[in-house]
């Protein structure tokens, strides 16, 4: 608080730039989960040809997007 009444601009600053590194972080946090699971049911067939998942991935990658979809609107 010493730091605010001393130098109140700066103090700002600072809040505004740890809030940047903190929504940078969380953005990169999400976009790696999002990538996995892509990942999990688009990688390729065992010839190298389409998706071979299953309805059993497809329901469970489901439930992890709903699940992140979720978590990101209680923030």
């Amino acid at each position: 608080m010493a730091g605010f009444v001393d130098t109140p601009r700066a103090s700002v600053e600072e809040a505004d730039r740890v809030l940047e590194e903190i929504t940078a972080r969380l953005t990169d946090a999400v976009s790696h989960r999002r990538r996995t699971l892509r990942a999990s049911w688009q990688e390729a067939g065992p010839d190298g040809g389409a998706p071979s998942t299953d309805t059993e991935q497809l329901r469970l990658a489901l439930r992890d997007y709903r699940e992140l979809a979720d978590r990101l609107m209680r923030l």
